[in-house]
């Protein structure tokens, strides 16, 4: 299920349950009557919320009831949830929210380059299409910089296009080094990626400080004072002079200018929300080949 705001999550879980359609408000209250009243023969339902981060609001209303809802005493409701954070719980929820959370948690581990290229391969259901040198060299640039088996596929399907509208086919049929270095140079040469490497030093700190705040909450926006704190300890750790606060601020409005960040209109304080308008693969590949 794809949803541009956390509360529409109430909406596409009670179509999913009982087909009806209804506003974000009047499901939620369907479904907390559906989860608090006794019914016979109910069956036991089972939730997977994936990139539950996303869902997180001011409020936290939608997170406090989707892991309420289960301790009902006539729920039969299991929710099962993926974070990309192990410690979401004690990072970004209130303790309302936490107090919820079951005590069984599971980590994952970015994947590896050996686990990237086996999923490339389970997706080629055994067809013989790339040449092994390629399969690898996806595989490795990929587990280099996030293991995310996402951009692994996307990065195999523009290679094998290429492949197909190649005048000048491998000699082996296949997908080969040629192929995926070409869609490695698209989705790692836009103009994002030479912004980035055109930035100024600081500019670049500053980039790489909305990364490491993001992964530190868990989620894919915080505000300028959260990046700022960030900044300041980049710049202790590289031996360079911290800037001040509005010169961050100055700097946070050349790369909106820019379009590499997505800033929240009609604001610039403190407390100006800042979110990336390129994935962090791509500024993490940037900054990696500069």
């Amino acid at each position: 299920m794809k949803m541009t705001d956390p509360h529409q999550a109430y909406v596409q879980i009670l179509q999913k349950l009982t087909d009806q359609k209804a506003t974000a408000d009047h499901a939620a209250s369907l479904l907390e009557k559906r989860f608090s009243n006794p019914a016979p023969r109910k069956e036991a339902t089972v939730l997977l919320v994936d990139e539950l981060d996303l869902l997180w609001t001011r409020k936290q209303n939608v997170m406090y009831n989707l892991f309420d809802w289960p301790t009902r005493r006539h729920a039969r409701l299991v929710v099962l949830a993926i974070a990309n954070t192990m410690d979401l719980p004690e990072r970004i929820m209130i303790n309302r929210v936490a107090s919820r959370l079951g005590l069984t948690r599971m980590s994952f581990q970015p994947y590896s380059f050996r686990q990237l290229q086996q999923i490339i391969t389970s997706r080629l259901n055994k067809v013989k299409a790339f040449e092994e040198d390629a399969l690898q060299l996806v595989s490795r640039k990929v587990a280099a910089l996030s293991g995310d088996a996402r951009r692994c596929l996307d990065i195999c399907r523009r290679a094998t296009e290429i492949c197909e509208h190649s005048s000048q086919p491998s000699d082996t049929g296949l997908v080969g080094m040629s192929h995926v270095m070409e869609a490695l140079e698209e989705m790692f040469s836009s103009s994002y990626i030479t912004a980035i490497r055109c930035a100024s030093l600081q500019e670049q700190l500053f980039l790489r400080s909305i990364i490491a705040e993001f992964r530190r909450l868990g989620l894919e926006e915080a505000t300028f004072q959260q990046v700022f704190v960030q900044h300041q300890a980049l710049c202790r750790v590289e031996g360079m002079q911290p800037i001040s606060v509005s010169e961050g601020l100055a700097i946070c409005q050349r790369l909106g200018a820019c379009r590499l960040l997505l800033l929240e209109p009609s604001r610039l304080d403190l407390l100006l929300r800042v979110r990336l308008n390129v994935s962090q693969d791509d500024v993490l590949y940037a900054l990696k080949e500069d």
